[in-house]
């Protein structure tokens, strides 16, 4: 990757062939101003070093841009609040995925159909939007141009952090065809790749028809795969540290087969004298072989104790935890994808001055993934009946008249009719694990005029652009699970067999049949549908007026219409509507609960539409030229620009930008930038109703009893995980995010005795700041105020609990504190907050020379290093920090959205890559290095209150290509290569890696022919 220093100062090479560069930071034509902007620029070679099949793999190479929170790593329970399925988004500045503009050939692309809600420093769960970068077909590109710098003046909203551009093929003549196949050792992984470009031109050279097709598969990743994600208790890795035994690398799950239930009414149910309940009367079954039985179970191997097992303190029953990767080895890390790629360009030359050209493209992805088996919500429970078969506290007679054989023996508190009993927690293993089919479609029509009368450039074009997701996910209605669940015959389903499948490890349980399963298993559809219709018109002139010394000041402007609208259509069973939707109301205490759909929340369709109109003005005027020949000024320009755009839903916005370059002499150059930018808010954080997300947090004021009564000796060993609902909703209110940002480098191209080749080095000082960044207080942080309210003896009304039961008020005695209620919700509206500022510097030394002896040689380093990430404190989590300086609250609580959080989770300090390339006639030999420094992670400590560290980690790709230039083979160019040469491993996370930063890769292989005619 070259950063680019224009005329005076020449452009590296980097495989453009010589090809005009970079328009992305002006909209002048031939303008002499460009120097003034830090644009980097890929270009073959990159691509070549990265083998990269898709437009994740590539944007995940330059330093710039950030992590990749939208991956398709990410796979989740549910698609509530995932974009699945093959997508990759970018990220400039680290500042999250609505803050770069993506272009396709200098015009906007539609954003991704799915929103994902990212917990983060920035977006802190809000639903976020992203441009696809795997829909940029990369056998087609050209060159990627980064501008590494706020560019709302000029190309309007989401360029706060900058703009990146895919130039592609559009005006080529020849074929040429590639394929590639690569496999990642020790795994299933294998990729193949095959791409087209045919280009010709047409009616006496006056016209060009460029055709491209690429097509890629590749296999699943199976989490069984690598030892570092085939097991979710992740505690052995850190034995012999300071986290040994730490419960954040214990990722099994509270939701196990081991099932913890709640029966009706209140005090202790006994079975002949034994206590089987609390006071809550809560009761979970387990292994026969855990020492806290106190009930034997209807079915041998099994007992009953009462309480919760999982929530148990001094791990008592954490065996009952659930490893379902353990399970089901067959669940994806990463899903198998079928990729296609389509695009065409026209271009035609009607008269001398004036052109036609069109683009057509087409983009289908289809991802298949395995996930695991899943629970009910806590906030959506399933009640048995009592005359349930399976239920433990039935009826002492069957309605055919016999005895109930799995009513338990001696039950005091348990009527003759018997009691309804609530599933509290379960992982329904025996339904096995789930299916995911994500496909996403995008296409893209574009047609245009261009030309020019006297110094006039103008052009003008309409685009149209559609994108649609369809996740189909195997799912299960609780309305019929419940239904299975209650039927009073043995074919009911068995919700109390400790998970038992066909091949039972405990005693004789009760294996549930496949026919009952089926009954209540379903499929859910979630459809997402984004569009993008846009009409510009453009007019330049580099020459608009004569300056002295032979200048001329430049000019451009323009106006823009742009349309966008947004769908989201929830599978029926999740929109939760009454009358409208398939919605859940148990059967047993009359309670509506909206969502069907086991696992998911409540979520409403949405819609929204918004009209943008924008004009914009931008001058380039050099004030100085070599030909003034003024000392220590051989030559100034300044790029002054301006953009208003009108929002039919968010008001209005104008914005300025001024640039400047000051060649000192030959060779050596300064240049600066300082402009503002704004974000629109997105069409879901604007138009969605009540939206409920579930996550898991943590109940610190809990760990404080827990701490205080002496069951944990620090908060390191606090294991109050808990099941939070946050509901949110759409605020029409909300303003455009407002950003300012400057830049100032310098590029050094100092000549080089003749032989000696060419060096060029920059570096940028940047900083963007941003105020009014929409989001909400993270569910987490609402819980951690509410722990510091109670212990100055109030309590933070956004966090509703339901009243103190006896087990409450028992767990808080002598402890000072008041009870606490069970959890119910957490209410985080979205509202414009979180001021933030980021610093960082750009280093870029590109390296070229040519020698008669020993071939060629090419050198790239580029280093992005991240010197501040400032997020100002909401008040509510500026409280919980002043709570923890002042000893009020624990210090090892984790607090989100404060303070400065570089090195923190996916915000490491430095990203570094090299390229280096050696040809030597026929033979290239080429090798490009990736660095990410270390980071903390900010919700795992050991009991100093010190936090875990993510190493940082170098990785290393080599590859070598012989062309052939003669014979049957000439045009042919063979490579092998591999990704990750010294196979390493992601480094060890508590999640077992961040995959926002790395990818779960093994040493890859692979080889490729390319022929070209």
């Amino acid at each position: 990757m070259s950063d680019v220093a224009p005329a005076p100062l020449p452009a590296e090479p980097q495989g453009n062939d010589g090809a005009e560069i970079v328009v992305v930071g002006t909209q002048i034509k031939g303008a002499k101003t460009t120097g003034a902007l830090p644009v980097s620029v890929v270009g073959q070679e990159q691509v070549d070093a990265v083998a990269a099949v898709s437009g994740g793999d590539l944007f995940r190479s330059i330093p710039q841009l950030g992590g990749v929170t939208f991956n398709e790593q990410v796979l989740g329970g549910g698609s509530g609040n995932a974009a699945r399925g093959d997508v990759s988004t970018v990220s400039l500045r680290g500042l999250g995925q609505g803050n770069t503009l993506l272009l396709i050939n200098g015009r906007r692309t539609v954003l991704h159909p799915t929103s994902q809600a990212i917990t983060g420093v920035v977006d802190s769960g809000v639903p976020t939007f992203g441009f696809n970068a795997n829909t940029i077909p990369v056998g087609a590109i050209e060159r990627v141009e980064v501008l590494r710098d706020g560019a709302a003046a000029l190309y309007g909203s989401d360029a706060v952090a900058g703009v990146v551009n895919n130039v592609l093929k559009s005006n080529f003549t020849g074929a040429t065809f590639d394929a590639q196949y690569g496999a990642a050792e020790g795994t299933n992984l294998r990729e193949f790749t095959i791409n087209g470009l045919v280009g010709f031109n047409f009616g006496g050279g006056r016209g060009n028809i460029s055709l491209y097709g690429g097509y890629a598969q590749k296999s699943k990743l199976y989490l069984g795969d690598q030892d570092y994600t085939a097991n979710l208790d992740r505690r052995p890795y850190v034995e012999g540290t300071a986290f040994e035994g730490n419960a954040a690398f214990n990722s099994t799950s509270t939701s196990t087969p081991w099932g913890t239930f709640q029966a009706s009414g209140s005090g202790i149910i006994t079975s002949n004298g034994v206590a089987l309940t609390n006071a809550s009367r809560q009761f979970h079954i387990q292994p026969s072989t855990n020492a806290s039985c106190q009930v034997a179970a209807t079915t041998s191997g099994m007992c009953w104790d009462d309480g919760s097992g999982t929530t148990q303190m001094a791990n008592v029953d954490s065996n009952l935890r659930y490893d379902a990767n353990q399970t089901f080895p067959d669940l994806t890390t990463q899903p198998s994808v079928r990729r296609i790629n389509l695009f065409s360009f026209i271009n035609y030359e009607l008269t001398d001055n004036l052109d036609f050209f069109g683009e057509l493209g087409f983009y289908r992805g289809k991802t298949e993934a395995y996930i695991g088996s899943g629970g009910s919500l806590g906030n959506i429970p399933i009640t048995v009946a009592a005359d349930a078969y399976w239920n433990p506290l039935g009826p002492t007679l069957l309605a055919d008249g016999s005895v109930n054989p799995n009513r338990l023996p001696g039950l005091v508190g348990v009527p003759d009719e018997g009691l309804p009993v609530t599933i509290r927690s379960l992982n329904y293993v025996d339904a096995g694990m789930k299916t995911v089919n994500v496909t996403n479609y995008q296409y893209r029509f574009l047609g245009g005029l261009r030309g020019s009368f006297g110094d006039w450039n103008w052009e003008t074009a309409g685009l149209y652009t559609w994108a649609t997701v369809k996740d189909v996910m195997d799912g299960t209605s609780s309305t019929l699970l419940q239904a299975a669940i209650n039927k009073t015959t043995p074919d009911a389903y068995n919700p109390f067999n400790g998970g038992c499948v066909d091949t039972p490890s405990v005693g004789d349980c009760t294996v549930n049949d496949p026919s009952v399963i089926d009954s209540f298993r379903i499929q859910s559809t979630r459809r997402n549908k984004t569009t993008l219709a846009l009409w510009d018109l453009k007019i330049s002139n580099a020459n608009l007026l004569d300056l002295w010394g032979g200048n001329s000041i430049g000019i451009a402007s323009g106006v823009e219409f742009r349309r966008e609208t947004y769908k989201d259509d929830r599978d029926p069973r999740q929109g939760g509507v009454a009358g409208v939707d398939i919605t859940y109301t148990d059967a047993v205490t009359g309670i509506f609960y909206g969502s069907d759909l086991m696992g998911a929340s409540p979520s409403p369709d949405v819609s929204g539409r918004r009209k943008v109109w924008s004009a914009y003005a931008e001058l380039a005027i050099p004030l100085v030229s070599p030909e003034m020949e003024i000392p220590m000024i051989r030559s100034f320009d300044i790029q002054v620009a301006g953009r208003y755009e009108s929002y039919s839903d968010v008001g209005d916005v104008a914005k300025p930008k001024v640039a400047a370059s000051w060649d000192l002499l030959q060779g050596f150059r300064l240049r600066g930038s300082w402009s503002q930018g704004f974000r629109a808010p997105n069409l879901e954080v604007l138009n969605t109703a009540t939206l409920d997300r579930v996550n898991t947090g943590t109940e610190y004021v809990l760990c404080e009893a827990d701490l205080r009564a002496g069951r944990i000796s620090s908060f390191a060993e606090c294991a109050r995980s808990v099941s939070v609902l946050r509901r949110s909703g759409g605020n029409p209110d909300l303003k455009p995010e407002e950003s300012t940002s400057w830049n100032f480098g310098a590029v050094f191209q100092p000549p080089l005795p003749d032989g000696m080749g060419q060096v060029t080095f920059t570096v940028d000082r940047w900083r963007i700041k941003q105020k009014g960044v929409v989001g909400l207080l993270d569910y987490q942080n609402a819980l951690n105020l509410d722990y510091l309210l109670r212990v100055q003896g109030s309590s933070n009304p956004a966090v509703v609990r339901r009243e103190p039961t006896a087990d409450d008020i028992a767990l808080v005695v002598g402890t000072g504190l008041e009870p606490v209620g069970e959890l119910l919700y957490v209410t985080a509206p979205f509202q414009n907050l979180l001021p933030i500022q980021v610093d960082g510097i750009d280093f870029n030394l590109d390296y070229r020379v040519t020698t008669s002896s020993f071939g060629s040689f090419g050198l790239n380093v580029n280093a992005a290093r991240l010197i501040k990430y400032q997020v100002d404190a909401p008040a509510a989590v500026q409280a919980v920090i002043d709570g923890q300086a002042d000893g009020t609250i624990n210090a090892a609580v984790p607090v989100s959205g404060g303070g400065d959080v570089v090195n923190r989770d996916g915000q490491p300090r430095w990203r570094i890559s090299g390229n280096l390339t050696w040809d030597y006639g026929p033979v290239r030999i080429g090798a490009f290095t990736q660095f990410i420094s270390d980071v903390y992670q900010n919700d795992v400590f050991d009991a100093a209150g010190n936090n875990f560290v993510v190493d940082g980690q170098t990785t290393v790709n080599l590859y070598a290509t012989y062309k052939f230039d003669q014979g049957m083979m000439k045009g042919t160019a063979i490579t092998i290569g591999a990704r990750n040469i010294f196979d390493k491993n992601p480094p060890l996370a508590s999640s077992g890696y961040l995959s926002s930063l790395y990818q779960p890769q093994a040493r890859y292989w692979y080889t490729s022919i390319k022929k070209s005619f």
